[in-house]
């Protein structure tokens, strides 16, 4: 979806490149089009400006404000995990910059994102609108309640330690959806869940352990 334009070499292009191959192939990624859609989006575009040289390396990122950009291989391995395709809509909780927004978009029909941090959510939605992202919509505000108006969704990926999963969430994720959100206590290891909704009923699964900024509220 991205429609800028890079006629000029990308100086950033190898480092994307091994950024894919070392860090995520490597380790077990295979999706072909979540693959291309980290090769495709400019990293280096959702980092401050001081961790540019830095956007491609094996590890997070601050951003400001607290919060911090997803490890490459974290967002990939979230992405593929969701099962993305063009027909489907997905829920984001926790903008960021904006990147695991971006490679979303790439993949799904529509992302709608929710920041808790105000400055972050104009600031994303600014930096997405001018990468010609027009299936994104951001929106500043409580991401545990997350956003009835556009539910159900086939996707929701919360990028936030919860203690629990937010009952809003699992209300709003449609029949055979996926919700991906990091479960523990606040700057410690927490385990990824996936949640999946069959028959109205909700199947979980561990799938590893990460850590992750925690889950704000309003």
């Amino acid at each position: 979806m991205i429609s800028l334009s890079f006629n000029q070499k990308d100086r950033f292009q190898e480092a994307r490149e091994r950024m894919v191959t070392v860090q995520i192939v490597d380790r077990g990624v295979k999706d072909k089009a979540v693959l291309e859609a980290l090769r495709k989006v400019p990293r280096h575009l959702f980092v401050p400006e001081e961790y540019i040289n830095e956007a491609y390396d094996d590890n997070p990122l601050p951003i400001g404000y607290g919060q911090t950009i997803s490890q490459p291989y974290i967002v990939a391995f979230m992405t593929e995990v969701a099962k993305p395709d063009p027909s489907k809509t997905v829920l984001e909780i926790g903008t960021g910059s904006g990147y695991q927004a971006a490679i979303l978009a790439e993949l799904v029909k529509k992302v709608y994102s929710v920041e808790i941090v105000p400055e972050l959510a104009l600031e994303s939605a600014e930096r997405l609108k001018k990468l010609g992202y027009n299936n994104i919509v951001v929106k500043y505000g409580d991401g545990y309640k997350g956003w009835k108006e556009f539910s159900p969704f086939d996707i929701v990926i919360v990028t936030a330690a919860a203690e629990q999963v937010p009952e809003p969430l699992i209300e709003q994720l449609a029949e055979n959806g996926r919700l991906l959100i990091p479960i523990g206590a606040p700057n410690a290891v927490q385990e990824l869940i996936l949640l999946e909704k069959k028959k109205g009923r909700i199947e979980k699964s561990r799938l590893t352990f990460v850590r992750f900024v925690p889950f704000k509220r309003l």
